[in-house]
């Protein structure tokens, strides 16, 4: 299983956000220049092999990224912008124990998804992690 922690723990070692400042499930008093790792709700059918689950060798993790910034559209746009270009310039990885077969991303680029309350400009980027299911 590739768990949201872990994935918390590999988008944290591409040290866009210092550590303490990427968070899982939710951003306690959304600190400015976080990143926040959900994840995305899932439909349709699971993905199980013809023999079944025993011969299922892969699982997808759905990912979300929160890109909550500081309160400059541009700084942000281009955090946001460089953390998409790390993820699509991947070529082979692993996360903990897990060798990620594939990473999807799901946007053409990072969404501008506006202002919090505070001003503070946020951007989104869904991608999934295709990854070796541990039999």
């Amino acid at each position: 299983m590739l768990s949201l922690k872990d994935v918390r723990q590999y988008i944290s070692s591409l040290n866009i956000a210092v550590d303490d400042n990427v968070y899982i499930g939710k951003m306690d008093n959304k600190k400015q220049k976080s990143v926040g790792v959900y994840s995305r709700s899932t439909s349709g059918p699971a993905n199980i092999a013809i023999g079944g689950l025993e011969c299922t060798t892969y699982d997808t993790k759905l990912v979300s990224l929160l890109v909550h910034w500081n309160k400059s559209k541009d700084e942000t746009e281009r955090t946001a912008f460089e953390l998409f270009e790390k993820l699509r310039g991947v070529t082979s990885f692993t996360i903990g124990d897990t060798p990620i077969n594939y990473l999807r991303l799901m946007v053409p680029e990072p969404q501008d998804v506006g202002t919090d309350d505070s001003g503070v400009y946020e951007y989104v980027i869904w991608l999934d992690f295709i990854y070796e299911r541990n039999r």
